[in-house]
């Protein structure tokens, strides 16, 4: 586990990580695929959308306690993450940015925990086309009195609650307010990731 951390930690070439920590390159590669192959094994027990009456309403519950929209149970958001361009296909994987980069999306709840991960769209596809055919949506389609809280890259539906695009004064500026200082959440798990 130590030698996964320690490559994970801080990408670099394994005979050098091997060396550092006292072993060979073949049993850095061969731990990071087992230890790799471990945590994807068992990803689906730690890493998923509530969806039970009982795990709903004990999200809700906890968002409840921290922080003010009654009916959220996360947030949503999508990052970029830099690959190498792909032989076949590569021009789809050019974002906005003219970088070859996956686009990656992601919810956590009011504890930073990420519920759902999707890293099957190459990054010239917008977050709301991934979020359209998402599992997590259709999940919460069929949910009643939940919402995930979203950005303006995703258009408002009864269970995704995004920003006013132009904002009158009063309640609609407070609103965008709160619900940016809700969403912040994600990227700091983006962040911590």
């Amino acid at each position: 586990m130590k030698i996964c951390l320690r490559y994970l930690g801080d990408l670099g070439y394994q005979q050098g990580i091997g060396q550092e920590l006292g072993v060979s390159q073949a049993t850095v590669s061969w731990t990071l695929d087992r230890v790799v192959k471990s945590i994807v094994a068992q990803s689906n027990e730690w890493v998923k959308v509530p969806t039970t009456n009982h795990e709903l309403m004990e999200a809700k519950w906890i968002w409840q306690s921290m922080y003010k929209f009654s009916t959220a149970i996360g947030v949503i958001d999508c990052t970029h993450i830099g690959i190498l361009k792909p032989n076949r296909h590569g021009d789809e994987y050019i974002n906005r940015k003219r970088k070859p980069t996956l686009n990656v999306q992601a919810t956590c709840d009011a504890r930073e925990i990420f519920t759902s991960v999707d890293v099957s769209w190459p990054g010239s596809v917008h977050d709301d086309r991934i979020w359209r055919n998402s599992q997590t949506r259709s999940q919460l389609i069929i949910e009643a009195n939940v919402v995930l809280l979203g950005d303006d890259g995703y258009g408002t539906e009864p269970y995704l609650m995004t920003p006013f695009r132009n904002p009158t004064p009063g309640a609609e500026i407070n609103y965008n307010k709160l619900l940016k200082q809700e969403r912040v959440i994600i990227e700091r798990c983006f962040g911590q990731l």
